[in-house]
């Protein structure tokens, strides 16, 4: 028996459940197993498509996006990169021109024979050069002291990261003995090595029952240090 019905037939105000009753009874056997056949294949493909390809979909459109943002984190990351290797290159020539004013430790460690030379060059014996402790100075401290401002002092014992560190500060007692206008040539040399130092104390006192008018001189300086040098 044809299952085919003329759908533009059908007049749906005066369709009759019997009639439909009717029709399904003189359905042959063949017919509904074709129908069933077709049902089954619709259910297996539904459980197919939402039981299994539809989660590996899922899984791959996750992905597909997960990857999309990946993308555009890594181009977000270069633009950063490219930018920071533009400052780094515009400032890169002035930080190589003040760097080469603090001392490293070759030169800290140079420190008696650069300053002997130096007083023997203006006719002056250093009976005394003692370094002290190295101090430690924040990034905060050397632009609290900078604009002027106090700066928070850490508490005894603690050690800084080295991210947090702007410099080391290294003081050095002397004592030297010669002609005042020696020393004052001798402080002027110093000067001259485009170095930082700082003469933080000193005291003259005139050498007693020296005829040539000797003078003795106790201080303190301090020489500044790179923190990659002595960290």
């Amino acid at each position: 028996m044809n299952f085919n019905i003329d759908l533009k037939n059908i007049d749906l105000k005066n369709i009759k459940l019997e009639d439909i009753q009717a029709k399904l009874k003189n359905v042959d056997k063949k017919t509904w197993i074709k129908v069933g056949s077709s049902l089954g294949a619709v259910v297996v493909f539904l459980i197919i498509f939402y039981g299994v390809l539809n989660p590996i979909v899922n899984k791959k459109k996750a992905q597909l996006i997960d990857m999309n943002k990946k993308i555009e984190e890594t181009k977000e990351f270069n633009n950063q990169l490219k930018s920071a290797r533009a400052k780094i290159n515009k400032i890169k020539p002035n930080y190589e021109k003040y760097s080469t004013l603090f001392h490293t430790r070759a030169e800290v460690e140079g420190l008696y024979q650069t300053l002997s030379e130096f007083a023997g060059n203006n006719n002056l014996i250093i009976s005394k050069i003692e370094k002290k402790q190295i101090v430690e100075v924040t990034k905060a401290a050397a632009m609290a002291k900078a604009t002027g401002k106090k700066a928070k002092n850490p508490s005894s014992g603690d050690k800084a990261k080295k991210s947090n560190l702007a410099y080391y500060t290294i003081p050095v007692d002397f004592e030297i003995t010669g002609n005042f206008i020696g020393y004052i040539k001798f402080k002027r040399q110093l000067s001259l090595s485009q170095k930082m130092l700082n003469f933080d104390k000193e005291t003259i006192k005139v050498v007693k029952g020296n005829s040539t008018g000797a003078i003795k001189v106790n201080g303190t300086l301090t020489i500044v240090g790179l923190v990659d040098e002595f960290f």
